[in-house]
């Protein structure tokens, strides 16, 4: 009897590492009260969230349209919002910390979210916008990804088969569809059309 393969979910596998490290850098800095704080630790995670949503958004597009050539944030824009026009308003809730998010309120038309027009500063001028790396900008990137992430794994997501509960991230009421647990742990369901 061979060995039977499942599709892994990539992507949501590299958001639960990138929150597992921010969950080992909320034992160091205080996610409730330090918004402009910055270092090395928040930069190399800001970072490698922007970096995971272009490959996350670019995948969406894809899914959405098989020829589309969305290359860039606002290109994507058009397409995401078409097809999911309330994910501008997506809340992402960090209860342990007190905290909630709403990463894309201001993405709009040819207009970034906030968070992505300071990554650009930090990834191509690090010299100049170091402080551009921080606390703030960094959950909203992460928040932005885990949002992106469940769009990218939608079907999996409402079903709730995607494996491991997140540790520091949530939904508001309107995207909470309940837990179930099994074999395998306690999942999430999500709504999210």
């Amino acid at each position: 009897m061979g060995i039977q393969r499942v599709e892994t979910p990539i992507h949501w596998n590299y958001f639960l590492a990138i929150e597992d490290d921010l969950e080992k850098l909320s034992r160091y800095v205080d996610f409730s009260r330090n918004d402009e704080a910055f270092s090395i630790e928040i930069a190399r995670l800001f970072l490698s969230a922007c970096s995971e949503v272009d490959v996350v958004l670019k995948q969406i597009c894809k899914s959405l349209n098989h020829d589309s050539t969305a290359a860039s944030i606002n290109q994507y824009f058009q397409e995401v919002t078409g097809a999911y026009p309330e994910i501008i308003r997506f809340e992402v809730l960090m209860p342990k910390h007190g905290l909630t998010l709403h990463p894309l309120e201001d993405w709009a038309e040819n207009h970034p979210p906030f968070w992505w027009q300071d990554h650009n500063k930090v990834k191509h001028h690090r010299h100049e916008y170091f402080e551009r790396a921080n606390l703030k900008n960094c959950l909203n990137s992460i928040a932005a990804m885990y949002v992106f992430t469940l769009y990218l794994y939608a079907e999996a997501a409402e079903n709730g088969d995607l494996l491991q509960y997140p540790k520091l991230f949530n939904v508001g009421d309107i995207h909470f569809g309940g837990t179930q647990g099994g074999r395998w742990g306690i999942t999430m369901k999500y709504r999210l059309r």
